[in-house]
């Protein structure tokens, strides 16, 4: 099983203010939406509500939280209590060979030394952040794939859409 990452991220690692996003990007929620179809995807509370509390369609949905779930029972949609039952149910309940970590940025620091690759989105500027994105350590890690888009209309900051992977340890 591979545990992935995938985040959107400014160059100083900004994810987020007042748990919202700092930008759109509609090709980057392209990105997000084809890369997790039908996949399980773990978030913490804090970024369910951001997504509006209810289930990302086509994807089994774990929301890691330490209150009460949310009344009734939705479709595609677990709440757990720590990231190793949110692991637990995204291989049981899918068979899936690959989990994503969608956030927060505390998902995202209690499950980096696990992560196997990172779909990072790397917005090209610096912003006014409360939420960070752990840096990523080049000699830990190997940019497989990179690819621009330049902003436009429809993107107010440039940006690549980056796939890394974890160095393999040696002996």
């Amino acid at each position: 099983m591979i545990l992935s990452h995938i985040v959107a991220a400014g160059t100083n690692d900004a994810i987020g203010k007042n748990n919202q996003l700092l930008w759109h990007l509609p090709q980057d929620l392209k990105f997000f939406k084809n890369t997790t179809w039908a996949m399980p995807v773990i978030m913490g509370r804090k970024t369910f509500e951001a997504v509006g509390s209810k289930p990302l369609p086509g994807r089994y949905n774990i929301v890691v939280t330490r209150q009460d779930p949310l009344p009734g029972t939705q479709e595609n949609l677990v709440f757990v209590p720590d990231i190793a039952a949110a692991i637990q149910a995204a291989t049981e309940a899918t068979g899936a060979k690959e989990i994503f970590i969608a956030g927060g940025a505390q998902i995202y620091d209690q499950t980096f030394a696990q992560a196997d690759r990172i779909y990072m989105t790397r917005v090209h500027a610096a912003f006014e952040a409360d939420a960070f994105y752990p840096a990523i350590d080049a000699t830990a890690w190997d940019l497989l794939q990179s690819n621009h888009f330049n902003a436009d209309e429809k993107h107010a900051y440039p940006f690549n859409v980056q796939v890394w992977e974890r160095k393999k340890q040696v002996g």
